[in-house]
């Protein structure tokens, strides 16, 4: 008999499903200052930082693997979930990565998006403690949101009492309807990392190789 995961045992769910369509082509091959893919860094990123990874791709996808290999800072215990409903909106791709989440019996996830790996390690790891000790406190309500400048930004965390809720979200709105719903119980961590707003949506904020 297996024992289930340990109280504050959680992970990321990384939104990678998109189309990339204001870019114009796709992102997430975009080759950054050292010639490996976004998607890749945010991989790295997230993959050093938490202990489970949920991938959330499309559907169509070709290939469920990057084209390099992440590297060895990668340590999560990795899952990909191809989202049969990916082109409807971001919130049916969250939707499949939280219901994975939720299967395998997670107390909390953060929302990461595949777009924004500049958030710094340090950042992560002072989220993923604030959702931990709320976990092991008991509190199965907890949202935990970074600030920067006083601005809202990623990845957000949510405890497991939310989980059931963002497996049911449909359209474009991600998690947000969740985070409105339950502001009052949102604990904002205030970072000076500008990491936690910077996404790559168009060419021209791309750094380039």
């Amino acid at each position: 008999m297996t024992s289930g995961p340990p109280d504050s045992a959680g992970g990321v769910i990384l939104l990678a499903a998109g189309r990339s369509r204001r870019f114009g082509s796709d992102k997430r091959a975009h080759r950054l200052p050292d010639g490996r893919s976004l998607l890749t860094h945010s991989l790295e990123r997230y993959g050093a930082a938490f202990d489970r990874c949920i991938l959330v791709i499309r559907s169509d996808d070709a290939s469920p693997v990057l084209a390099e290999q992440p590297r060895e800072e990668f340590s999560a215990e990795f899952t990909i979930v191809r989202a049969e409903l990916a082109d409807l909106g971001m919130g049916h791709s969250l939707a499949a990565g939280a219901r994975a989440a939720a299967a395998a019996g997670w107390r909390y996830v953060f929302v990461a998006l595949a777009d924004m790996p500049w958030v710094e390690c340090a950042t992560l790891a002072g989220l993923r403690n604030a959702m931990e000790r709320a976990v092991c406190a008991g509190n199965t309500a907890a949202i935990v949101q970074p600030l920067f400048a006083g601005a809202p930004g990623h990845p957000v965390g949510f405890a497991a009492g939310h989980i059931a809720a963002l497996g049911t979200l449909s359209g474009d709105a991600g998690a947000r309807s969740v985070v409105q719903r339950d502001a009052a119980r949102v604990l904002h961590i205030e970072t000076d990392d500008p990491g936690v707003l910077q996404d790559l949506d168009t060419p021209g904020q791309a750094p380039t190789p």
